[in-house]
């Protein structure tokens, strides 16, 4: 595979397409996540590791309301066109610190519909179940982001932009450089928060 430098970091890239920038996770239920040169992904649990692995539901609020829910928060992506509009506008914000554990590049993850696969690297594969639904951990992160990453569009329907949740389906590793290929299945469904 030819790759190249990614801007001024040491990530490499394929030329074209679609790619992981950069992996995370965190043992601990903490807002940001740090980044690894490889994570595991795990057929019906999530990331090896990471606070949030589980059949059922491992987010905190969540549990709290029912801990039997299925897990539909295995794995957390954004996008990093994302983290670069955000630090045009003024916020220093970086791979895994806004919690996702795949930061991607050249997928338009915001516009998939529910149930498309994403195949990253060679093995692993996550089906998409919703967007994320930002919480007030954001705004405590950096006082004005979460205005950023929920608005409303021009009909007042709410608009979340701060990433999309999956279940992993086909587990392996992945690392920043593996290409992403999307399969949506039709009919076409659009994310709804999760």
């Amino acid at each position: 595979m030819i790759m190249e430098e990614e801007d001024s970091t040491r990530r490499e890239r394929p030329v074209g397409g679609a790619y992981v920038t950069a992996v995370s996770r965190s043992a601990g239920h903490t807002f940001s996540k740090g980044c690894e040169p490889v994570i595991r992904l795990l057929a019906g649990l999530g990331v090896e590791g990471d606070a949030h692995l589980g059949v059922t539901v491992r987010h905190r609020s969540r549990v709290a309301r029912d801990p039997s829910q299925p897990n539909l928060r295995q794995a957390h992506l954004i996008h990093a066109e994302l983290h670069e509009e955000l630090r045009a506008a003024g916020f220093s914000v970086g791979p895994g610190e806004l919690g996702e554990n795949i930061t991607t590049r050249g997928v338009d993850l915001l516009g998939l519909p529910a149930g498309a696969l994403l195949r990253l690297g060679g093995e692993a594969v996550v089906r998409v179940t919703g967007l994320r639904n930002p919480c007030a951990q954001i705004e405590a992160f950096r006082p004005g982001l979460l205005a950023r990453v929920v608005g409303r569009d021009e009909e007042g329907r709410v608009v979340r932009r701060a990433g999309v949740m999956g279940v992993v389906v086909a587990g392996g590793a992945v690392r920043a450089g593996d290409r992403v290929e999307v399969e949506s299945p039709p009919p076409y469904r659009a994310l709804e928060r999760v």
